[in-house]
């Protein structure tokens, strides 16, 4: 005999799932002891919403469902957010909650919502655990988290049925669907095109990650000669110091003035998982009606952002291979050319600034090792630093992309050094999203994780501002007075620095690397350092 809780417990160990995040209350109690007994640790965060941020950064690392758990009423309202990022995101979220019995919600209101119509609009499935089937329950709730697109999936628990004993009976599994690759008289299509191609080009969103074609994509572009534009997502799935790598395309209208231009004039281009949910509204219709477009997929277009002349649902990693098996190809793409494009597009950025956002960006990517995992949250900052950080490795670069979401660095980060303690990780926040998460220090604190968080001090939330002067309205509601967050960190048990130089920057990393606490590098400048660079 078992539990409920202790099979639903068991299924996500089974998954892979190691780490529980979350604030427990009284209905989810034996829900934290199964995941104990189980062999899951429950990490006792100081928000919800951080929380489901610490197990996507902990899925990014180990591919496993991310899992948040919190309790009724405020617990879970507190979590609608990062749940919603989740599905933006296409992020495997398990979300499980705890909630009042039927019978008991019929004469009882104190902390009683639908929380299934709450977040309806915002998961891919809604489970009630039930002591009659919960095997199958659980079984499919990971099932559909992990299925095209990923995302969250929530299973609300009553306490009643939590604690229930049910008989042993065989586990019942599903088998993960299998992705084909392209075939037929499309594919054989699609293959003159790219044979025949001088200026193809690959674009790669984050469904190539989601298929694990990392080694797919970098076979194709070196294998053809094709330059490859990534969303921020996909940065490093190809290493950015690549001869091949024209860097990320996103948000920022100053990489789009030399990106789009090559997309447009490109005479074959080449989608590979590409989702233009991380896109801003410049990249619709990046292309003319009749142009050579191939999209390999996971789902199909319904967005309508883009159109494809042939688009194929399939593995996308399957599907390159497909695609470029044995072509040589006629690309006249030469070295030299992409190489401009490169070096254009990090002028752009003026990275060689005495001191400003993009010499905090450049000297932390200098100081810190080649294998660092780097998060950050939303901002002009990101902007910056989407364009400017070089990733080596898939899913080194963690950021809110569809959602853009404010304050997701830092439990960003924190997931990612509970998966990999051996692999250096900084979260870059602004000011204002390290404001909104700042009590989740002490959870790395808690947590003995030395991460860097280097902070972009300038006292605005200098996007907005950017914005109210480009529509000409005057400032309002966007500028607030400078915390200490040296002295915040060192308050709360870390290690603190302010930095106003590159010297002092490169010192307080090098600090940071050597420390077995974390540490918060605050980097002050001035909030219109940002103007006609993103």
């Amino acid at each position: 005999m078992a539990t409920v809780a202790q099979l639903i417990a068991r299924r996500l160990h089974e998954a892979g799932v190691r780490h529980a995040f979350g604030i427990p209350g009284g209905e989810v109690l034996s829900l934290v002891d199964a995941l104990r007994e189980a062999g899951v640790h429950f990490v006792l965060v100081k928000h919800e919403n951080g929380g489901g941020f610490m197990a996507e950064g902990v899925h990014h690392r180990t591919g496993a469902p991310a899992l948040l758990v919190t309790t009724v009423g405020p617990g879970l309202v507190n979590a609608v957010n990062v749940v919603a990022n989740a599905q933006q995101d296409r992020v495997p979220l398990i979300f499980l909650t705890g909630c009042i019995e039927p019978a008991t919600a019929q004469t009882y209101t104190h902390q009683w919502l639908d929380q299934t119509a709450l977040l309806g609009p915002i998961t891919k499935a809604r489970f009630v655990a039930d002591a009659g089937a919960v095997d199958v329950m659980i079984d499919k709730a990971v099932g559909i988290a992990l299925d095209d697109p990923p995302g969250p999936v929530h299973v609300d628990v009553p306490v009643a049925v939590g604690a229930a004993e049910v008989p042993d009976a065989p586990s019942v599994r599903r088998s993960r669907p299998l992705r084909g690759a392209p075939r037929g008289e499309a594919l054989q299509l699609a293959r003159e095109w790219l044979a025949a191609a001088r200026r193809p080009l690959l674009i790669a969103g984050v469904e190539a990650l989601n298929h694990d074609a990392t080694e797919a994509v970098r076979a194709f572009v070196r294998g053809l000669n094709v330059p490859l534009i990534t969303s921020y997502k996909a940065k490093g799935i190809l290493p950015e110091d690549d001869s091949l790598a024209l860097g990320g395309a996103g948000l920022s209208p100053v990489a789009d003035k030399i990106l789009l231009p090559l997309v447009r004039e490109s005479d074959c281009v080449v989608l590979a998982g590409y989702d233009p949910i991380e896109m801003r509204i410049g990249w619709r219709d990046p292309w003319p009606a009749a142009a050579r477009v191939v999209e390999l997929t996971a789902t199909p277009n319904t967005h309508y952002v883009h159109r494809a002349a042939l688009s194929f649902l399939c593995d996308v990693g399957g599907g390159l291979q497909a695609l470029g098996a044995n072509l040589t190809g006629r690309s006249a793409w030469t070295p030299e050319e992409i190489a401009t494009r490169r070096r254009g597009l990090r002028a752009a950025y003026r990275p060689d600034e005495e001191w400003g956002p993009a010499a905090i960006i450049d000297t932390a990517r200098r100081a810190l090792p080649r294998a660092t995992i780097a998060t950050v949250d939303s901002g002009a900052h990101r902007i910056m630093l989407s364009q400017l950080w070089e990733a080596y490795g898939a899913r080194e670069l963690l950021q809110s992309t569809g959602l853009c979401t404010m304050g997701c660095a830092l439990p960003l980060a924190i997931g990612a050094k509970l998966a990999e303690p051996a692999r250096p990780v900084v979260a870059f926040t602004g000011d204002g999203g390290l404001d909104m998460v700042m009590g989740e220090l002490a959870t790395a604190r808690d947590l003995a994780l030395p991460v860097i968080v280097v902070v972009f001090a300038d006292t605005s939330l200098a996007l907005i501002e950017m914005k109210q002067r480009a529509l000409g309205l005057p400032n309002a509601a966007v500028d607030f007075r400078g915390t200490d967050y040296a002295q915040v960190a060192r308050a709360l048990g870390g290690n603190g620095h302010q930095c106003r130089s590159r010297a002092q920057l490169e010192d307080a990393l090098a600090q940071g690397l050597r420390s077995d606490r974390f540490t918060v590098v605050s980097c002050e400048f001035l909030r219109s350092a940002y103007d006609g660079r993103i």
